[in-house]
């Protein structure tokens, strides 16, 4: 059966949307990304399924891996000139400048 694919509201690329074990929805990119680290796959009535692999439960023969849309969506990232305008700091930056004495 051929997945049902959706576009992203936000950034317009192709998303398949997953329901995790947890039950919720999850979207991830709708090619699967050997790098992914989401198993997905296909049940009997149609639903894609998700979950994350681990040791003790690794990737099945009938998953793929992808990755989270929420991970790559253009949208969900801002400009850096736009993260300046909204007082947005690097985190790193702010601590080595405050054990360097104020200093980059």
């Amino acid at each position: 059966m051929p997945a049902r694919t959706a576009r992203c509201h936000q950034c317009g690329a192709t998303v398949l949307w997953t329901v995790t074990e947890a039950g919720k929805r999850l979207a991830v990119n709708a090619r699967p990304d050997p790098g992914g680290n989401t198993a997905a796959y296909q049940d009997g009535t149609g639903t894609w399924r998700s979950r994350r692999p681990s040791e003790e439960l690794p990737l099945t023969g009938w998953e793929r891996l992808y990755t989270p849309h929420a991970a790559t969506c253009r949208a969900q990232r801002p400009e850096p000139e736009m993260t300046r305008c909204l007082g947005v700091i690097n985190l790193a930056d702010a601590r080595r400048r405050r054990q360097n004495g104020g200093r980059p």
